[in-house]
């Protein structure tokens, strides 16, 4: 059979710039896959497979509609859906079977001339490939990848030429472990492959966001929506897509920057009363650098250039999230002077091509710091004198090395009142009889040293290691209940 004979009868050849393919030549034996589609007709096909290019093309017509067509046994199959591909799963579109079309009509837009088939503009709305999850003579189930459509969606027969087509909820993917990046001393070369972006100063946040709610994960998997109310919005703000996007939550200061010591308020409130008062003093703000799904399309495997590319096509800009910029061919030592200026940790780079690896430090993303910044496990501290009689004077810090807990230096600046106040409240419960330490302290750290079990992480400033691999002029920042004590090892 010819399944474009209806086509080309519907148009003159010579005064429409559609593309016209030849009548094949009736003689001539039919292709293995014209055999094989004439054969598969109307069976079920089981599981995701490859299905070819797809495209939805605007056409503004006698009526403005929309073609969607798929790419089927060498022909677009075409659907005419008058509102538009529906964006919510909860609502169906109809959509009017018509003649199919040359698969070079893919890339067809321009003017239809008056008195044709079809007079009108059309113009490409969206384009890209699909995977084929169900195709029968009623039914078709497909799985989109283009820049607007992404994810699954379903056309059924309801009568005749007329079906229905939905969107399908995808469901994403659980908690996942963020990526990380590795420290480096310098940047990378300037050779186009990188994207700088800021170092925030905040906790990082998986964000699920399906359409109707927010939910946040920190780094370690516990769920953090509780503590940060405003936050909610977010999933308005994607709109009905679902995305599972990866960020960090910063209190942003007078100027716009992030402040860890405002942060400090709001990252140990997980009561919905507490957190909702303090949500009003100290606001937070999502800052949202990467996507890994989004609407049911794992993107853990495009590379990082495409991944923000979609990102900013959700335009999240609101009154507690923002997408911040992500810099290519800019001088990476002027970011740095700015993220210095402005008292941030320094800068990251990301290579354009890389894939998002969950709970790895593969390379791919660096880390490049103004000031070190080196995670620490708390073994326990030494008690405070003169203005510091009955407190802690300062803590004992260690990092994971292969032999245990490796000693890193005493922590005695950076401590506000509540600070002292909020730490020796959290490790009064938690005194024991040794040395958490795999070594023993030198003798003046150890004399009136009271041992902690080692559960809290505190975040330390200082400006480089000793070659007894202790941290130089150590300046406490804060407690990271976000991160798991038995992971915190030694950054170079």
């Amino acid at each position: 059979m010819d399944s474009l004979e209806p086509y080309r009868r519907k148009r003159s050849r010579g005064r429409t710039p559609e593309p016209m393919p030849a009548a094949p030549d009736a003689t001539a034996a039919p292709e293995a896959g014209e055999r094989e589609g004439a054969e598969q007709a109307g069976a079920e096909q089981a599981g995701a497979e490859p299905g070819g290019t797809f495209v939805v093309q605007e056409h503004h017509a006698r009526r403005l509609h929309w073609d969607f067509r798929l790419e089927r046994d060498g022909v677009l199959v075409s659907w005419a859906v008058p509102k538009g591909v529906p964006d919510d799963p909860a609502v169906n579109h109809l959509a009017v079977h018509t003649e199919d079309h040359p698969l070079e009509y893919a890339g067809f837009a321009g003017r239809i001339p008056d008195g044709e088939y079809g007079a009108g503009v059309v113009t490409v709305w969206d384009r890209g490939s699909y995977d084929t999850v169900k195709w029968t003579g009623t039914e078709v189930k497909v799985v989109l990848h283009g820049r607007r459509l992404a994810g699954g969606y379903t056309l059924f027969q309801t009568g005749g030429s007329d079906w229905m087509i939905h969107r399908e909820r995808q469901r994403m993917p659980g908690p996942l472990p963020p990526m990380l990046a590795r420290t480096e001393g310098d940047l990378p070369p300037d050779d186009g492959s990188w994207a700088l972006e800021m170092k925030w100063d905040g906790v990082r946040a998986l964000a699920y966001c399906d359409g109707l709610r927010a939910r946040l994960f920190s780094r370690t998997g516990e769920d953090i929506t509780p503590a940060y109310p405003e936050l909610r919005g977010l999933a308005q703000a994607v709109g009905k897509r679902e995305a599972l996007l990866d960020g960090e939550v910063v209190a942003l200061g007078e100027q716009g920057w992030p402040d860890f010591e405002a942060l400090q308020n709001r990252m140990h409130v997980r009561a919905p009363s507490a957190a909702a008062r303090l949500a009003a003093e100290y606001p937070v703000t999502y800052l949202a650098f990467d996507l890994l799904h989004l609407d049911g399309r794992p993107l853990l495997d495009v590379p990082y250039s495409q991944r923000r590319a979609l990102l900013e096509g959700l335009a999240l800009n609101g009154p507690s999230w923002q997408t911040p910029p992500s810099f290519t061919g800019e001088p990476g030592a002027s970011l740095q002077a700015v993220s210095r200026q402005h008292g941030l940790e320094g800068i990251v780079a990301k290579r354009l091509d890389s894939r998002y690896e969950p709970g790895r430090r593969p390379g791919t993303w660096l880390k490049i710091k103004n000031i070190r910044r080196q995670e620490a496990v708390i073994g326990g501290w030494r008690p405070g004198k003169g203005n510091r009689s009955g407190q802690i004077g300062s803590l004992l810090v260690g990092v994971h090395e292969a032999g245990g807990l490796a000693y890193a230096g005493h922590v005695g600046t950076g401590f506000t009142d509540r600070a002292l106040r909020r730490l020796t409240a959290q490790l009064a419960p938690l005194q024991r009889a040794t040395s958490p330490f795999a070594a023993p302290l030198p003798a003046d750290h150890a004399r009136d040293a009271v041992w902690a079990e080692p559960v809290l992480v505190a975040e330390v400033a200082f400006t480089g290691w000793t070659r007894a691999g202790r941290m130089r002029a150590p300046s406490y920042q804060g407690l990271r209940t976000d991160k798991d004590p038995a992971e915190v090892i030694r950054e170079p």
